[in-house]
């Protein structure tokens, strides 16, 4: 079956002043509503035929809140939402979650906590042990610096799903390669961990980046999973910094010319429909 063009990484909110901590100084152009309303005048002559969003706000509420806008919409074919992963009664608070008709994962942002190693952490490992009981997948958001904690801390979960977001998150405004491209590529030696083509922009020097000086990383990233462990998202509104919604997924475009048809339908659909167990798209 035909799985159409999915986004596999966007978020949605409404923007109450001052707005989430990691809205930092020159982020001004996030800092109002983003509904789907708004989603669907951004994918206009992208092709785009279903969406997964994602958590940005780090709350049930949110999660809750996502899942009521996409029974309504049809565009958005999964939800990646958050929960207390650390709670000593994480299981009972993912058997309320699992209820929602489009749950597909849980992601808690890594690179916001202080501990560089809470990846590590007993009680975030025994959250991450419940996710499979509820086929729930689980979105690693990290920094490069993260890589060697993430490779331990995927080896304890060996029958879980991974996706790891934005590749990793490498340091491409420095134009470092290095460690990230080893970790990496070490990381995906797991046939349970995927990644999305997504947030290297905002990696980059927004005002200035280039094809040339993304395509390293994006080789990496190929190189390492390969086109049936990868999966395109526009990380929109947050590509916003750097570069628009239809303008992203014609860099994707360029970067996966040399790829057959077939290999560009996995990264431009059907991954991300199988990992995340979307429901087939209504005509």
């Amino acid at each position: 079956m035909d799985t159409g063009f999915i986004d596999a990484h966007h978020h949605l909110w409404r923007y109450i002043p001052p707005g989430q901590s990691w809205m930092s100084d020159g982020m001004e152009v996030l800092r109002r509503d983003f509904l789907v309303d708004d989603l669907r005048g951004a994918i206009t002559g992208v092709g785009i035929t279903g969406t997964i969003v994602v958590e940005a706000e780090r709350s049930i509420e949110e999660t809750l809140w996502l899942s009521k806008i996409a029974a309504n919409d049809d565009l958005i074919r999964g939800i990646v939402g958050w929960a207390p992963l650390t709670h000593p009664e994480i299981a009972s608070e993912l058997e309320q979650l699992a209820q929602l008709p489009k749950l597909r994962g849980i992601r808690h942002p890594i690179h916001d906590e202080p501990d560089d190693q809470f990846l590590l952490r007993e009680d975030f490992n025994r959250g991450i042990a419940a996710l499979k009981q509820f086929n729930l997948r689980y979105d690693i958001l990290i920094f490069e610096r993260h890589l060697p904690q993430t490779i331990q801390f995927v080896d304890r979960h060996p029958d879980q799903v991974f996706i790891v977001d934005h590749i990793a998150k490498p340091r491409i405004r420095d134009r470092a390669l290095s460690p990230w491209k080893d970790n990496l590529c070490e990381l995906a030696r797991r046939q349970n961990v995927y990644c999305k083509l997504s947030g290297m922009v905002t990696e980059a020097e927004w005002s200035n980046w280039s094809i040339d000086e993304l395509r390293p990383y994006f080789d990496t990233a190929l190189e390492a999973f390969g086109p049936r462990r990868l999966m395109a998202g526009s990380d929109w509104p947050v590509c916003l910094l750097a570069t628009g919604y239809g303008a992203w997924f014609e860099t994707l475009n360029k970067f996966t010319a040399a790829l057959s048809e077939s290999e560009k339908e996995m990264i431009f659909g059907s991954v991300a429909a199988d990992v995340y167990h979307l429901r087939p798209r209504i005509s």
